[in-house]
C-alpha cells in the first residue's frame, strides 16, 4: 500500500479571515485613541496660547491702567511708524501689543520719546487659535463692551474675542469659548 502525504501549502480561508478580524478589531481600538490625542493636544495649545495672551493683557493693563484697545493707537510722532486704529477696534488692540506705546496707550514702531512700555507680543500678529487656526482678533465695540458674560459668536468664526473694558480673551467659537 502506497500512502502518499498531501502537503498542506498557505493558509486556509477562515484563517485569513481570523487574522483580518483581529486587526479590525485593533484598529477600531488604537485609532480612536489617536483622535482623542490630537483633540487633546489643541486644548493644550489653545490654554497655553490664552495663558500668554491673557499675561501680556494683563499686563498692559498694570502699565497703562487700561486694556489694550480701549484707546486709539494712532499719532506716534518720533518719526518711526505710528500704530493704527481707532478706540475699541483690533488693529488698535494689536498695534498696542505688538509696538512700543506711551502711557496713553499711543503706538509706535520705536522705543524712546515716551513710548517706553511693550511691545508685549513680540510677534505683529497674534497666534492662530488651534482649532480653526485663525488668528482674527475681534474687540467689542462700546456699547457691547463690559460684560463679563461674552460669548463667542458663532461656531464658524474662530479666532479671538477681546473685551477691552473687562480684559476678557477667549477663543471665538462656541465649542471653545469656556477655556
Amino acid at each position: 500500500m502506497n500512502i502518499k502525504k498531501k502537503l498542506v501549502q498557505g493558509f486556509t480561508l477562515i484563517e485569513l479571515l481570523i487574522v483580518v478580524i483581529i486587526l479590525s478589531i485593533l484598529a477600531a481600538i488604537v485609532i480612536p485613541q489617536f483622535s482623542a490625542s490630537t483633540d487633546d493636544a489643541k486644548t493644550a495649545s489653545a490654554q497655553s496660547s490664552l495663558s500668554n495672551l491673557r499675561s501680556v493683557i494683563d499686563l498692559y493693563y498694570q502699565q497703562h491702567g487700561e486694556y489694550p484697545g480701549a484707546k486709539l493707537a494712532t499719532g506716534c510722532g518720533n518719526g518711526s511708524t505710528a500704530g493704527t486704529g481707532a478706540a475699541h477696534s483690533a488693529s488698535a488692540a494689536i498695534s498696542q501689543l505688538t509696538l512700543y506705546t506711551d502711557g496713553e496707550g499711543v503706538a509706535c514702531s520705536k522705543s524712546g520719546g515716551g513710548y517706553d512700555f511693550g511691545p508685549y507680543y513680540k510677534k505683529t500678529t497674534l497666534p492662530g487659535d488651534p482649532f480653526t487656526n485663525n488668528n482674527v482678533l475681534v474687540v467689542l465695540d462700546a456699547a457691547t463692551s463690559g460684560d463679563l458674560n461674552m460669548n463667542a459668536t458663532g461656531t464658524t468664526a474662530g479666532g479671538w474675542k477681546l473685551d477691552p473694558l473687562t480684559g476678557k480673551i477667549l477663543i471665538n467659537h462656541e465649542d471653545h469659548d469656556d477655556l
